[in-house]
């Protein structure tokens, strides 16, 4: 696992390269990935827009800014991403945002389909689901917990359209979107804020 974790570290940037490569791809009408439909091209380019509405639009409340500042103990947050991932436009951004407020953690982006073996330690009830935070101890690479692909609330959203329909509908798809607009990420500010609490008091014990 450690290996995997040192290619999967080794293969990744940082957030100020990943805007880059979003802007490069959109410019050259292209994505990331193994496939280069049409349709992930549009994605990628609508989600290009999404994150950057988001880096100028989100606000950590005080609240949140405090406890994160005050976590204390080394921490890598590996995230694993396409550009084409919805999800992704709207939860990397602020993921973004809670990291650059601590220096103690470490956040370093990698592409899902370009780390099939990384990503295959992590999946999401069997699925290569992204995106994916892994939160790494940065000395020792231990996992200490993960995240994702979605924040809690809009888990349960998916979960409870699949129970009565047995899919995701392109209707619900409309929904999520809509959802993720008006929460304007404190759905992840507060569950990523309750993981980091809980690793505080691991570390203090």
């Amino acid at each position: 696992m450690n290996q995997i974790l040192m290619d999967g570290l080794g293969n990744s940037i940082n957030y100020t390269e990943y805007q880059r490569l979003m802007k490069k791809l959109v410019l050259n009408k292209s994505t990331t990935g193994n496939d280069k439909t049409e349709n992930l091209v549009n994605f990628t380019l609508l989600n290009d827009r999404r994150m950057a509405r988001w880096d100028k639009k989100l606000v950590v409340p005080e609240t949140v800014q405090n406890s994160i500042k005050a976590f204390n103990a080394p921490v890598t947050w590996l995230v694993i991403t396409e550009s084409w991932c919805g999800d992704a436009a709207h939860v990397i951004p602020v993921i973004n945002k809670m990291a650059a407020l601590n220096s103690n953690i470490n956040l370093r982006l990698v592409l899902r389909d370009d780390n099939e073996a990384l990503m295959n330690q992590f999946l999401t009830n069997g699925a290569q689901a992204i995106p994916k935070l892994i939160i790494l101890d940065s000395e020792t690479l231990e996992v200490k917990d993960t995240y994702g692909p979605r924040p809690s609330i809009a888990t349960q959203m998916v979960l409870d359209h699949k129970a009565e329909f047995n899919m995701i509908t392109p209707e619900f798809k409309e929904e999520l979107q809509r959802w993720y607009n008006k929460d304007k990420g404190q759905n992840v500010m507060r569950d990523l804020e309750q993981k980091l609490e809980q690793l505080q008091l691991n570390v203090s014990l």
